[in-house]
């Protein structure tokens, strides 16, 4: 009988780790030869002793993670920086260079409660490692945690698409993500992939969101703190935004807006028209998305929520190539949303009522 996939991997990781196997370069141990890298490798090492036990949050990966303290850095004084959360990333880092890296001293003094991985990419260039490789080398990576760190819950992080448009290694990172998320197993180990998000309904990624096609803006490292956000309280005990001893009321006034709802206004004719909408609260953020029909969405971007107002902003491209932003505000109102949406079309100003109930 063939033996799951998930514990095929997870006894891949363990003899890895025992040091009985190294097959490939993905799993193999090493540093980076560059002073540079060696630097910062000391950087993160101190970083993490500095921050000792108080640390509630380890990110760990390359250029993409190591960019929360460039492109990133606003969302994460916002999201990350309460929590005491630490940084370590490293630009071009590969697998192996992780593995290395947590078994000197990236580590050292730190209980989080959890620690975000997203690491692979730079493994999936050309044929340098297959897609099994890729997948053992960050098995690898959960199962050093989970030695290290028994009690810090580890939230894997699906590998984000790269390339503007569809292409060979788009495919081979989705391929990586599909066994990568067998890793879950809902008590250690847990699962998000949100890559969808950073592709247009075109299968393209714009440049508002990764301007070189693979790091990220600060609009996309937004989307990435949203999404964690409300995992990391519920899995792993992070502390929610903005709470001292109670939730504020601002958080108690969103806790009514996660959910599906049918999102209602006039149509071209004046008749009303309805659409499935999605939200999601955390604390007194929004996010969600509206639904165009089939599998094309719109998301909804800067959303927050305040007492019972609320407000975010949905863009919709256009046939000419051009965008349309809709300025969108309410408030709750006896369980149900009642606002505004406001736009310019042509160089006129045009505002439309709306409506939405729980489905």
């Amino acid at each position: 009988m063939t033996r799951p996939i998930h514990s095929l991997v997870v006894t891949l990781a363990s003899v890895i780790l025992s040091g009985t196997l190294l097959g490939h370069s993905a799993v193999e141990p090493v540093p980076r030869g560059e002073e540079w890298w060696k630097q910062r490798q000391q950087t993160l090492n101190q970083r993490a002793a500095d921050a000792g036990e108080k640390a509630e949050i380890l990110f760990i990966g390359d250029s993409i993670t190591q960019g929360w303290e460039n492109e990133g850095k606003e969302v994460w004084a916002r999201h990350f920086a309460p929590r005491n959360a630490v940084n370590l990333g490293i630009g071009g880092d590969r697998t192996q260079h992780v593995l290395w890296r947590l078994e000197n001293g990236n580590l050292k003094g730190v209980k989080p409660k959890a620690a975000v991985v997203m690491i692979g990419t730079n493994n999936s260039n050309g044929e340098d490692n297959t897609v099994s490789q890729i997948a053992e080398g960050v098995s690898a990576i959960v199962a050093r945690l989970r030695q290290a760190l028994p009690d810090t819950k580890v939230l894997l992080v699906g590998i984000f698409p790269r390339g503007e448009s569809p292409n060979h290694q788009r495919g081979k990172v989705l391929q990586v993500n599909q066994v990568l998320s067998r890793l879950a197993d809902g008590k250690s180990v847990f699962w998000i992939d949100f890559g969808s998000k950073y592709v247009d309904a075109h299968g393209l990624i714009p440049r508002d969101l990764m301007p070189d096609y693979l790091h990220l803006s600060p609009a996309a490292y937004q989307i990435w703190a949203d999404e964690l956000e409300a995992p990391l309280v519920r899995i792993a005990g992070v502390t929610p935004l903005g709470t001292s001893a109670a939730p504020t009321s601002s958080a108690k006034a969103a806790e009514g807006l996660t959910g599906k709802w049918k999102f209602t206004t006039p149509g071209p004719d004046g008749q009303p028209v309805t659409f499935p909408l999605e939200l999601t609260q955390s604390g007194n953020r929004i996010t969600g998305r509206f639904s165009r029909g089939g599998d094309q969405w719109l998301q909804i971007e800067n959303g927050k929520v305040e007492g019972n107002e609320f407000s975010w902003t949905v863009k919709r491209d256009r046939p000419d190539g051009q965008s349309m932003v809709y300025q969108m505000s309410g408030k709750v109102a006896g369980g149900e949303l009642a606002g505004s949406a406001k736009t310019s079309m042509d160089g006129n100003d045009i505002t439309t009522s709306w409506t939405a109930r729980r489905e």
